[in-house]
């Protein structure tokens, strides 16, 4: 009896070893793939959205814009075109979350410097102190990637609507003086049909890393 078991020993260990990578692989194929929430205006706090667009529920994109980046290049939607990106709203004097921000926008950056889908855009709230002068003397300081990211002025009223229309992302304009956007500490992940894919706090450490997971999510449901 004993010769026996010795004589399949081997046997019995490949087929039991055989069996757990079947069942990994079984459990594996069982599970529901991760996909992420498409975000419209009317699952947003309302204080964010601009109330034309509270009760909509889809079909919600990002709008065409034209704006100038810290290179004095115009940047439109077609540099985003197919493109997976996050974007925020920031402002260079920003003495408070806006350090914090930029500082774990770079984080990413140094992430995704090598991945030609996924690309950054920082929007200035306060586009009139903002120059491109005032913004490359920013990009320079924090290290910012012109390949990869760009920071953005222009016209105030046509960020303000991006902000309240399309990154739902700017409570209010206040009295019209040039630091009355008041933006939020959110980043915004937004997929290659211009949707948003999520939103994440830019000063906190848990969300960066909740981002970045997403956004490998993201990434796989374009490769299925």
């Amino acid at each position: 009896m004993l010769s026996f078991f010795r004589k399949y020993k081997l046997f019995a260990i490949v087929f039991s070893i055989l069996s757990i990578i079947i069942m990994v692989l079984f459990y594996n194929a069982l599970q529901p793939k991760k996909t992420l929430t498409i975000y419209q205006p009317s699952m947003v706090n309302a204080e964010l959205v601009d109330s034309t667009l509270q009760h909509v529920k889809k079909y919600h994109t990002i709008a065409d814009f034209s704006l100038t980046n810290q290179n004095g290049k115009i940047i439109t939607q077609r540099d985003y075109a197919d493109k997976i990106y996050i974007a925020d709203f920031f402002f260079t004097t920003c003495p408070t979350i806006c350090p914090i921000m930029t500082k774990n926008m770079a984080g990413i950056q140094a992430q995704i410097i090598d991945d030609d889908d996924v690309l950054l855009l920082s929007h200035s709230v306060t586009p009139v102190i903002d120059s491109v002068a005032q913004l490359k003397k920013y990009a320079l300081e924090k290290g910012v990637n012109d390949t990869k990211w760009n920071l953005v002025t222009g016209d105030k009223k046509q960020i303000y609507q991006l902000a309240r229309k399309s990154y739902l992302a700017v409570k209010n304009d206040g009295d019209g003086g040039p630091f009355d956007m008041i933006h939020t500490e959110n980043f915004i992940l937004v997929d290659k049909e211009r949707r948003i894919r999520g939103f994440y706090d830019g000063t906190k450490t848990e969300d960066i890393e909740k981002l970045m997971e997403d956004l490998d999510i993201l990434k796989a449901s374009y490769s299925e």
